[in-house]
């Protein structure tokens, strides 16, 4: 008995990843992980029963965390936007752009997937949608199948790091941090991914042009003025739709909460506007919206109650220990928990990845001098691998949905290995140039650096690094008098 109680944190997360082998759904896997290992801890003298008195407490603060009203605000959005037809006009457009160029229909797709993903911020909708409007397109014109379903997969996971995305307010959440200042981090990071899959088929073009072949002068029915009309009278209404959600966030204006509320505000305003707003159409959205928010919550309560159990038995100290212990610092961590995460990413989403994982992460980092918003969106970014993963990926699954059967799925998953590279290239390129990943006002908190104005928990970090001695509250108040003299 006394190996078990000194054992419990490992062999807790050892359950827990038998339970997700065995199929269990996270959230009542986690639960009864929190709730089975709580009761023998408590039968073994280990924990009081009083913990579990805790519970009740915290399952409320989840049900009134204005934060996550984000989620079903931007779900909503999404819905709307992609099932008024929105992304078949955009699809239709930017096509007949880029149809003259060689890779024009793959750019177009791509171009595409980054405006849904900074409207909708759903993989699901952009990745289906994008799958039975393009796709038959792309395979009459004469496109690879790999290459077509491999650009499909990929831009529709765009929604993933571009904001609004969902991961990133879940993120932020289990992080502690700003929605907003998520948002603004993965932007810059967000654009270059697209940059990347954008030069990846610029590439095939050059090399391999019978991959992707320019539209025939037959399938270009717009030309001249008329397309010029076109691509300003649909383009813009999604521009004006970013700079509602996206820029008032930035601006400050608006939080992300009421971002997302105007978001779908607009997202109805433009179905109005194109007559595409029905009773069945709203009821539709309004039910997938719920059933995704349900999923959210539900994970969120599991993921409570066995860290309750976890951090009462002293896991989180156990998973520190693990990693601080790494050789190579910094970096050293970086590089084993973006393996971890990737490895993962083959049997979780980035859902259960996010519940599970980061909160286990983030004190680490935090204790290692990590900036957690750029902690954050490193995970993101990695986390985006989830969708394309070969066998596994939910992507490839929603491709193979609506995809015709001239396709084959191997064709799907060869498509996505290029894309998966790239994905890791990014996430190379994340830890190499942190600088990209930039939010708030650097001038302002130049000047809270330079001045001292710091909090004591900085204070703390700063002083206590690499010992386990913690200094006295009161002395770092003098302290801090000392340095505003």
């Amino acid at each position: 008995m006394e190996w078990v109680i000194a054992n419990m944190a490992p062999l807790m997360f050892g359950a827990l990843v038998l339970f997700l082998l065995f199929g269990y759904p996270v959230a009542f896997a986690l639960a009864a992980n929190g709730i089975v290992f709580g009761l023998i801890g408590i039968e073994l003298g280990l924990l009081q029963p009083a913990l579990f008195q805790a519970l009740p407490e915290r399952i409320f603060g989840i049900m009134g965390n204005d934060t996550l009203l984000a989620i079903p605000f931007f779900t909503f959005m999404g819905l709307i936007l992609e099932r008024s037809g929105m992304a078949e006009d955009l699809l239709d457009t930017i096509g007949q752009l880029f149809g003259p160029m060689r890779g024009g229909l793959a750019l177009a797709v791509i171009f595409v997937g980054a405006l849904l993903a900074a409207t909708t911020g759903v993989v699901a909708a952009s990745v289906i949608s994008m799958g039975l409007i393009s796709l038959p397109i792309m395979l009459r014109y004469g496109y690879d199948k790999r290459l077509a379903s491999g650009v499909i997969a990929a831009s529709g996971t765009l929604a993933q790091i571009i904001p609004p995305s969902l991961v990133l307010i879940i993120m932020a959440d289990q992080l502690g941090k700003s929605v907003g200042d998520m948002y603004e981090g993965a932007m810059i990071p967000g654009l270059i991914l697209t940059s990347l899959y954008v030069g990846y088929v610029v590439l095939l073009a050059l090399f391999k042009p019978t991959s992707c072949p320019a539209l025939p002068p037959e399938a270009r029915t717009l030309r001249g003025v008329k397309l010029m009309v076109r691509v300003i009278t649909t383009l813009v209404p999604p521009l004006v739709l970013i700079f509602l959600v996206l820029g008032t966030i930035f601006l400050g204006v608006a939080t992300p909460t009421e971002g997302g509320a105007m978001g779908a505000a607009g997202a109805l305003i433009l179905a109005v506007v194109r007559k595409r707003l029905s009773f069945k159409l709203l009821k539709q959205a309004m039910e997938t919206t719920g059933k995704l928010t349900s999923f959210v919550v539900f994970i969120l309560v599991g993921s409570t109650v066995f860290g309750l159990v976890f951090r009462a038995v002293n896991g989180d100290l156990w998973v520190e220990h693990l990693l601080l212990s790494l050789p190579g610092g910094q970096m050293g961590f970086l590089i084993v928990v973006n393996i971890l995460v990737f490895v993962l990413a083959f049997f979780l989403d980035f859902f259960e990845l996010s519940f599970i994982i980061v909160p286990l992460l983030a004190p680490v980092a935090d204790k290692l001098g990590i900036d957690l918003i750029w902690f954050g969106v490193l995970l993101a970014v990695n986390m985006q691998t989830s969708f394309m993963h070969p066998p596994f990926g939910f992507a490839l699954f929603y491709l193979r949905s609506v995809a015709p059967a001239s396709i084959k799925t191997t064709d799907i998953y060869w498509g996505a290995v290029p894309f998966v590279c790239i994905q890791i290239i990014m996430v190379a390129i994340v830890i190499i140039f942190p600088g990209i990943v930039s939010y708030g006002d650097p001038a302002e908190r130049a000047r809270i650096e330079q001045s001292g104005d710091v909090d004591l928990s900085t204070m703390m970090q700063q002083e206590g690094m690499g010992s386990s001695e913690q200094k006295d509250p009161s002395e770092l108040l003098k302290q801090l008098q000392q340095e505003a003299k």
